[in-house]
């Protein structure tokens, strides 16, 4: 059985080893480079807390520490959670 409740983002990191150039011709090292970003979520699920990280394409927005995500997860198993930003 599904459900769903709120967590809160506890960091969000910035994978800099895994640079992505986004123009095909560059003036410097930092011209046009995205990164992605991985963030840790906590949540609670049956009054234990949980910690879920997810992965953030390059490009995409990225939520700030402190903000809001909906969760949802299945009652067998908690640890399992989708995150929706």
């Amino acid at each position: 059985m599904k459900k769903e409740t709120t967590g809160t983002v506890v960091s969000v990191k910035k994978q800099w080893w895994l640079k992505i150039n986004t123009k095909p011709v560059r003036k410097g090292t930092m011209d046009g480079a995205v990164f992605p970003h991985i963030a840790k979520i906590s949540y609670t699920a049956d009054g234990v807390e949980h910690f879920r990280r997810k992965w953030i394409p390059a490009g995409a927005a990225v939520p700030a520490p402190g903000s809001t995500v909906k969760v949802v997860y299945d009652t067998d198993a908690p640890k399992k959670a989708e995150l929706q930003f």
